[in-house]
């Protein structure tokens, strides 16, 4: 089954009514208002497709009264910030998932509302999302797929947003990348670690809005949910499937971002040894003079090899012969 991915986010069009048509053997026939939706769905071989995008109570309570859904459900679309799950109210399923889009650099989430009942499917989008017009246009072009009826455009909704997670993991990757290659070379700075932590921290809120589908789609493939046609299971498996590639991939990403922290601290205290290293060579060498220095420098009058006639420049040369020693040796050891 192709799937569809829209990789430039569309702009947000009002909030409201984005969609509401009428289709029938996989063929969009009419446009219709709210107030029509109810009968419409009654009428064997046709789908309602509703499409709104922050909606207000007065909307949804319309939408309401058309499909007779329960309170709570309308209660949870309105107010937004659920998790990821699928209720059923009645012969209406209610499913909340999350999407995402990576904005200014953060990955920011929105939700998706659906209702699906005997001919019809509602959408109700909250927040940062994709629109579902390419989703719309693409099934359209395919009625032979899109008559299979309201339990496949569930599957195309729920496809297409767990695809647009691969967009927002890709630029993270493409980041970490950057990362990687800039670790070994110096140790990380104070925005650098902060970076770092924000993205493992979008990236653990990416996998918590993931994986929970794969609950929903296993609850959707289940025998329980008569909403849902036996011929659609391995569809809704093959969203579970690409729920599991987001999440190896984010769990792939963190532990790169791990391994990254770590590789710095690593480099910085080598770096930070290698300068001991050197400071603590030099001030062995200095260590010479300062202490020949320090003896001949004591005011005795009684102090042995005072009067000798070469005693200045033999002093001089052992100076300067231990000092080359311990280069000599610190340089082979490697320290300078």
């Amino acid at each position: 089954m192709e799937n569809v991915r829209n990789l430039t986010p569309a702009p947000a069009p009002t909030s409201g009514i984005i969609a509401c048509g009428v289709y029938t053997a996989g063929r969009r026939i009419a446009d219709i208002p709210i107030e029509e939706a109810g009968e419409w769905a009654k009428k064997t071989g046709h789908v309602v497709w509703i499409g709104l995008l922050e909606p207000d109570r007065n909307l949804l309570l319309r939408v309401q009264a058309q499909f007779h859904l329960h309170e709570l459900a309308i209660e949870d679309a309105e107010h937004p910030h659920q998790r990821p799950k699928i209720e059923q109210y009645g012969d209406a399923l209610f499913i909340v998932a999350r999407t995402a889009q990576l904005i200014d650099g953060r990955v920011t989430f929105g939700e998706t509302h659906l209702f699906v009942g005997s001919g019809y499917i509602v959408s109700v989008r909250h927040g940062p999302s994709t629109s579902y017009a390419a989703v719309r246009q693409h099934w359209e072009s395919c009625p032979h797929s899109l008559a299979k009826g309201e339990d496949f455009v569930l599957y195309a909704i729920l496809d297409f947003i767990v695809d647009n997670y691969m967009p927002v993991l890709e630029q993270i990757e493409d980041e970490v990348e950057v990362i990687e290659d800039r670790v070994l070379l110096k140790p990380m700075t104070g925005p650098d670690i902060e970076r770092l932590y924000m993205l493992r921290r979008d990236l653990l809120r990416l996998r918590n809005a993931a994986l929970p589908l794969v609950e929903v789609c296993r609850r959707l493939t289940s025998a329980d949910l008569p909403q849902i046609h036996t011929a659609m299971h391995p569809l809704f498996r093959d969203v579970t499937d690409h729920i599991r590639t987001v999440q190896e991939k984010i769990d792939s990403l963190r532990e790169v971002l791990a391994f990254a922290f770590e590789a710095s601290l690593l480099v910085g205290q080598s770096q930070e040894t290698a300068i001991s290293k050197k400071l603590a060579s030099w001030a062995a060498i200095l260590a010479v003079p300062t202490a020949f220095a320090g003896i001949y420098g004591m005011n005795f009058s009684d102090m042995p090899e005072l009067k000798m006639e070469y005693g200045y420049p033999v002093v001089l040369a052992t100076i300067a012969l231990i000092c080359s020693f311990l280069y000599w040796r610190f340089r082979k050891n490697g320290w300078l």
